[in-house]
């Protein structure tokens, strides 16, 4: 593990953000990191509790919520698609934020729920049913379906058709347990209940699902003299009413507590979590005194109930009639260690059919199967989930290595050390952030190969591995963006394209734009791969171009035939090949492209855009030996060529309805034809690449044509890419870099950088919406909001 960049507040005389007692964080699978603090007004001696959203690539850039609650917030929980938080505080006010167009930095409360005065413990969405397992022993496999297979995994409550009925789940320190339910009207339904009928105080709890549907609860008062209480949980909807029902699961003691050695060495159970949300049969415990701490690692057990010999000989027990039971047994435990501060649990749902506590040489140091410890002393250990061994070891400024007992002596007398109150590990296992005392969030590094030795074809196939399950489960991939260094890239790119190519055809369309993403994300990082940057970035919107106009054809009859509009242009435009545009728009039914004309008008950009885009790229063709110039890989693309071949008949046919909507060309004779033109170059051109396996050189004529565009028609400046400002080229250095919350970084020049700068709009220059395609000059009338993920930038007005 290493330090990959810290963030912290700027001192202020008179207000200051202070952590939170206790503070919480929360990590979500789009790589956006929600933590609180509060800011303390030393004027009015109150404080007011924040919520801090942040993404990861501009982590300075964080967005703050006066969250409105009034007590201290307890939990921070995200939902399954990272696009809604939960908080709830110590009055039992739980509010639910959700974002405001679809914007990272604007969000607003939408609904919430309440169980006045009591105090929120645990809380987490209910289950929607998807879990998507890995098989890491299968990562050498070719088909997708064997590497992550789908979990047959029920949600905890359906609506009618088994659609899975949102909602959260939470516990309050009286031992209640509350539900709340969202209804397709917005309504929310909150119903409440005791966990048993002897209420007794919660201090710690934590909240499963079983692939039943149900809800597990684990509970304990805080004292490690006391049983961990475990509760099942089942929600209902009954009469338009929620139900609750409870019922007592079997118990444990920590070992610990039942070994003569230790019984009273461990007074405090101080943390108490499931591995995983999903995974109701093991369970983290951690019982600590005021230096030190023990952590054990438990599994629920169905076993056989052994029956006297009597009753055996009067009804035999034969095969599964045998009676079971469900007992705790305990795994593994730790020896003395140092006070642990915080804990942090991965969320990869790894099948550990070949990965338990004896795996293979191969798998065993997959990032997914280590948990982390934080420590009193400043240092993180990452440790196997289930056998408890060190993996990896991170020692912060404040600790000392295990060889200097002595320092650590000193410090503890001299005062509290900086360490980690809350942490959170990312989806994918491999960036771990932590938010100290003092409110400073650092963000750490996480091995691919947890700390060991492996060679360099099992690290990148540990990295192929976990960019192929963010590309098939839609998470984002910025933490593997970690551990891509520029001799990585482009193996990497060539890999995820031929696992991509071995799919079936109807895997492929769906993860279509997903691969083109993650392959620009990739070639930013690598100097020798920046010009291809700029092709993916421009594959991207030609394809979201191309679905936004064909989804605007509409057939003429209601009786509609089993292909859409599109789906017959595609056809059309396929079969018939001829270079001459009037003749393969006479083949197509043009009542299906009548539009409104103010429609028609607005998108003028979109169109102007595609018609620039054919114009260079028909123009760079004489130079298609260089491949460092952008468009390169359009050149040998037949099926994005096209597609713009397709777009160009439907321009075509859009200006007879109306002129002004056409692509404005600067020409030298005002008599010639600039789309019938640049249609028959596209055509010839896409004819020779359309048989991609083999594709065709284009010959002299086709070049020589090409040569005298420049002479007929003004070549236009395209585009490429916005600014990019963000920091994930800037890491692969391993230089820890020292940032500040509100504050932009003067970060040093990185060569990547430098390379973008060719394609890159200048600060100074007019700035363009590039979603839309809206020129909005030098300085905006108007504050733009910029997407700020990777090469696919957009400004949002």
């Amino acid at each position: 593990m290493d330090l990959a960049y810290v963030c912290e507040w700027e001192k202020r005389p008179k207000s200051n953000h202070c952590p939170s007692i206790p503070l919480v964080c929360a990590w979500s699978c789009r790589n956006l990191i929600a933590f609180t603090t509060d800011l303390k007004n030393e004027e009015e001696k109150d404080l007011t509790h924040m919520i801090h959203i942040l993404d990861t690539e501009h982590p300075w850039d964080v967005y703050s919520i006066n969250s409105g609650h009034i007590e201290i917030i307890t939990c921070l929980e995200w939902d399954q698609s990272g696009s809604r938080l939960l908080s709830a505080d110590a009055d039992g006010h739980i509010r639910c934020w959700g974002m405001t167009d679809h914007l990272a930095n604007s969000w607003e409360n939408t609904v919430g729920s309440m169980v006045e005065g009591d105090p929120i413990v645990a809380l987490s969405w209910l289950h929607n049913g998807v879990k998507l397992a890995l098989h890491v022993e299968k990562s050498g496999a070719s088909n997708f379906g064997e590497k992550f297979s789908r979990v047959k995994f029920s949600p905890s409550l359906t609506l009618f058709g088994g659609k899975p009925m949102e909602g959260w789940i939470a516990v309050t320190i009286s031992g209640l347990v509350t539900v709340s339910l969202l209804k397709p009207n917005g309504q929310v339904l909150t119903s409440t209940e005791s966990l048993c009928r002897l209420r007794c105080r919660v201090a710690l709890a934590d909240i499963a699902f079983t692939g039943g549907g149900n809800i597990v609860v684990a509970t304990s008062d805080g004292s490690s003299t006391s049983p961990i209480q475990f509760y099942k949980v089942c929600v209902s909807v009954v009469n338009e009413k929620c139900k609750i029902d409870t019922e007592i699961l079997p118990s444990l003691f920590m070992r610990c507590t039942t070994d003569p050695a230790r019984k009273d060495k461990y007074p405090a159970i101080t943390h108490l979590k499931f591995l995983a949300r999903d995974m109701s049969e093991q369970v983290l415990l951690c019982a600590s005194n005021q230096n030190s701490s023990i952590v054990e690692c438990w599994s629920l057990r169905k076993e056989g109930l052994p029956v006297n010999n009597i009753f055996q000989q009067i009804s035999p027990v034969v095969g599964d009639k045998q009676p079971m039971i469900l007992k705790w047994r305990i795994l593994s435990a730790t020896n003395d260690l140092d006070r642990v501060s915080a804990v942090a649990l991965p969320k990869l749902p790894i099948s550990l059919t070949n990965t338990d506590l004896k795996v293979a040489n191969d798998t065993k140091f997959f990032p997914g199967l280590g948990l982390a410890l934080a420590f009193h002393d400043g240092s993180v250990h990452i440790v196997h989930r289930l056998s408890l061994q060190t993996m990896a070891v991170f020692y912060g400024s404040s600790s000392q290595r295990p060889a200097d007992e002595q320092a650590i002596k000193r410090q503890r007398a001299a005062g509290p050390l900086i360490h980690f109150k809350a942490m959170q590990l990312s989806w994918t296992s491999l960036a771990l952030v932590g938010i100290d005392n003092h409110g400073k969030l650092s963000m750490l590094r996480i091995s691919p190969s947890m700390g060991h030795v492996l060679d360099m074809n099992m690290s990148l196939r540990h990295l192929l591995f976990l960019l192929e399950y963010c590309m098939v489960t839609g998470y984002d991939w910025w933490d593997i963006l970690l551990h891509v260094q520029p001799n990585m890239v482009q193996n990497l790119v060539e890999k995820l394209h031929e696992e991509y190519m071995r799919q079936n055809a109807a895997l492929q369309q769906v993860l279509s734009t997903r691969i083109v993403a993650m392959k620009a994300s990739l070639c930013k990082l690598s100097s020798n791969t920046v010009a291809r940057v700029c092709d993916y970035h421009a594959k991207l919107f030609l394809i979201a171009i191309s679905c936004t106009l064909k989804s605007l054809l509409r057939p003429h009859f209601l009786n509609t035939p089993d292909k859409s509009p599109g789906d017959r242009l595609t056809e059309i435009c396929s079969k018939i090949t001829d270079i001459d545009i009037d003749k393969v728009m006479i083949n197509l039914k043009t009542e299906e492209f009548v539009l409104e004309m103010t429609t028609l008008q607005s998108l003028q950009q979109l169109i102007q855009w595609v018609g620039d885009f054919v114009l260079y790229l028909l123009a760079s063709l004489p130079n298609q030996g260089s491949p460092v110039r952008p468009g390169h890989s359009f050149l040998r693309d037949g099926a994005s060529l096209g597609m713009l071949r397709e777009l160009m008949v439907v321009i075509r046919i859009w200006g007879l309805l109306k002129p002004s909507c056409l692509p404005v060309y600067t020409a030298t004779s005002d008599t010639q034809d600039s789309m019938s033109l640049l249609f028959r170059l596209l055509t010839k051109l896409w004819l020779c690449c359309r048989d991609e396996p083999h594709p065709s050189e284009p010959d002299d004529t086709l070049i020589d044509e090409c040569c005298l565009l420049p002479s007929q028609l003004l070549i236009p400046n395209v585009d490429w890419l916005p600014i990019n400002n963000g920091i994930i080229s800037k890491l692969q250095n391993k230089q820890l870099i020292r940032l500040q919350f509100g504050k932009a970084p003067g970060l040093v020049g990185h060569t990547v950088s430098s390379q973008f700068d060719v394609f890159v709009r200048a600060p100074g220059q007019p700035k363009i919406d590039h979603l839309r395609r809206l020129h909005l000059g030098a300085y905006p009338t108007e504050e733009c909001k910029s997407c700020t993920r990777y090469a696919l930038h957009v400004s949002l007005r």
